[in-house]
């Protein structure tokens, strides 16, 4: 495939594929669009490490595979240590026999990534392991019956956090994982978002070019989990972030630039209301959460907003 460019538009992003249709993931998933913009953005060789997931069970039932390149399943909490032992192991090979050394590109989910695969991730990164680690977020464990996980948002419906009368939805914060992955001193970390492929290819190739541990936080629209129309799936995503609920941006060697500015917001009522997860929150008695989810939101982007402007 040969180096890969920066894109202006989708005309330019390669023709080859890595990754067969056929795959049995729910129609309106957001989790193939990364998977194939990754794996043509990222030159080769590459091979990639996936934790069990969505992502794992649906692309590879037995006997068949939608993976053309070497892969690697392993278990839930634990795929940027095998992550690590893989890139180990590459550059001893490259040392001794001058083997070139392949770009280790991960998958995990946001169960396996917020929860119990973080402490892997955490070892991944402050040891310094040259990786890719992409975890596609759809903000609950989706696989295993929609309970909520770290990445799941305040007041967001699931099986582990259903949405009463008394308590409406989860209590708690989403994390921020980019921030804790920066926390780390690694020199880059993005979000990335179906809805706008230009950027999300062109972070993906910046992602390639460095050397050290890169961390990518993408958005994975899901039907299944956030009860809407699969036929509306990049219409949510686009939303996320026109509502500045999910900012677009990137942090390289101690400096954040968002990549797609928001000057004017679109109300999050439009955003919740597509979502049976949400829909809650419009409802009079759920004001206050309502109201104070709004804050929330608004105080991210201003933050980031700061930040960036420090340069």
């Amino acid at each position: 495939m040969g180096e890969a460019r920066f894109i202006k538009t989708l005309k330019e992003v390669p023709r080859v594929e890595h990754f067969a249709p056929g795959h049995r993931l729910c129609a309106g998933c957001g989790i193939p669009q990364v998977v194939r913009m990754a794996l043509k953005a990222v030159p080769d060789p590459k091979v990639v490490v996936n934790a069990t997931g969505c992502l794992e069970v649906a692309t590879t039932i037995f006997p068949y595979t939608s993976w053309g390149v070497p892969w690697v399943h392993v278990a839930f909490e634990n795929a940027a240590a095998v992550a690590s032992g893989i890139e180990s192991a590459f550059k001893i090979l490259e040392k001794k026999y001058g083997k070139q050394r392949p770009k280790v590109v991960v998958f995990g989910g946001d169960g396996g990534t917020f929860d119990i695969g973080f402490q892997a991730l955490s070892g991944a990164l402050e040891r310094g392991h040259d990786m890719i680690y992409i975890c596609y977020d759809n903000e609950a464990y989706m696989n295993t019956g929609i309970q909520r996980s770290g990445a799941t948002p305040k007041g967001a419906h699931t099986t582990t956090s259903p949405a009463g009368k008394v308590i409406p939805g989860k209590q708690e914060r989403k994390k921020n994982l980019i921030e804790i992955a920066i926390a780390h001193g690694i020199p880059y970390a993005a979000t990335m978002n179906p809805a706008f492929p230009v950027d999300m290819y062109n972070k993906l190739v910046k992602a390639a070019s460095i050397t050290g541990p890169v961390v990518l936080h993408y958005y994975t629209p899901c039907p299944t989990g956030w009860y809407f129309d699969p036929s509306r799936s990049i219409e949510v995503a686009r939303l996320a972030v026109q509502t500045r609920i999910w900012p677009l941006y990137e942090y390289e060697n101690g400096k954040i630039r968002i990549t797609v500015p928001v000057k004017e917001p679109k109300p999050i009522e439009d955003y919740f209301k597509l979502q049976g997860r949400f829909r809650h929150l419009l409802e009079p008695q759920n004001r206050e959460l309502l109201e104070e989810i709004k804050r929330d939101v608004e105080n991210n982007w201003n933050r980031l907003v700061k930040l960036a402007s420090q340069g």
